[in-house]
């Protein structure tokens, strides 16, 4: 049972229909809306009350792209954490290759970086006590049904990570569509390795699969972001079966904490070729999640920048 529960990127989308569902558990006693931006925080945590009738949320501000800002952030939590989600994150948009202080592109910082810190830095400080979920994609995997390819890295060593990390793996042309997978990956091994590192936390590796209702089209190319926001997710996806609604997307969350069904060290998401529908374990088909020497050269390629 998790009565104290933060939230990454709370504003908005998953996160704030994550932090919806869990406050109407009963077991439920504070969730902190850890967000970016002062003012959206105070209307995310104004709506979540009129929502759900209870004043348990409390607003913590830090940017996951910025180590600085997320340990000062971490100073300002003096009570224990019994679970926390990491939720920010996404293709970021336009300024997705641009390096940012840490040597990290921006895409892997705001996607890795902070989220890196802030579970570190709760753990180095016991404070936190039960479960991490990591949010990852089915594009680490792949989709083959869109085209979209699994992640193949050649050797998956430190240097081949650190180079996913500085952008520097993709030449000239940084694809945010492409980097995308190859960085969910690398944070999806951390948290795999994490999950050896503290058995007496569970760290839970999550997609919320193909997600209606959430802003991560509007982070896409013009053209792309008309066909995915208007014409496929409302339309054509959902006679596929490949789209559910944000409620669905965020139930996988708030279940990946809380039901003991999910177990640490494992990546769930959608079954192979899909975006919707049960979760399983990625590892069934996806091998190279098993491997504990890649899931260690994730963990200290990112260090590396930390």
């Amino acid at each position: 049972m998790n009565e104290t529960i933060l939230i990454t990127g709370a504003n908005t989308g998953l996160g704030k229909e994550t932090a919806r569902q869990l406050a109407l558990k009963k077991e439920t006693k504070k969730i902190i809306l850890f967000c970016r931006n002062q003012s959206k925080a105070e209307a995310a945590k104004k709506g979540l009350e009129e929502q759900t009738g209870k004043k348990i949320f409390e607003i913590v501000i830090g940017d996951v792209s910025d180590a600085n800002s997320v340990r000062k952030a971490v100073e300002n939590i003096k009570q224990p954490i019994d679970a926390i989600i990491l939720n920010a994150g996404g293709m970021v948009g336009k300024t997705a290759g641009k390096m940012t202080p840490s040597g990290m592109n921006e895409l892997a910082a705001t996607n890795i970086l902070g989220h890196v810190i802030l579970v570190e830095e709760l753990i180095k400080h016991d404070k936190l006590k039960k479960a991490v979920l990591s949010v990852s994609a089915e594009a680490v995997p792949g989709v083959k049904m869109l085209g979209m390819k699994p992640v193949a890295m050649k050797t998956s060593s430190v240097d081949e990570f650190a180079a996913v990390l500085d952008g520097s793996y993709f030449g000239n042309k940084f694809d945010p569509m492409q980097a995308y997978g190859y960085v969910k990956y690398a944070v999806t091994m951390w948290a795999l390795s994490m999950a050896r590192k503290y058995p007496h936390i569970k760290f839970v590796v999550m997609s919320p699969g193909n997600t209606g209702g959430t802003n991560a089209p509007d982070n896409l190319p013009p053209a792309m972001k008309f066909m995915l926001k208007y014409l496929m997710m409302p339309i054509v996806m959902p006679l596929m079966g490949m789209v559910h609604k944000l409620e669905v997307g965020a139930k996988r969350f708030v279940d990946g904490i809380s039901d003991e069904q999910y177990k640490s060290g494992v990546f769930y998401a959608s079954k192979e070729g899909k975006l919707s529908g049960d979760v399983v374990d990625q590892s069934t088909f996806y091998t190279d999640l098993k491997n504990i020497s890649f899931q260690d050269n994730a963990d200290k390629a990112i260090h590396r920048f930390i």
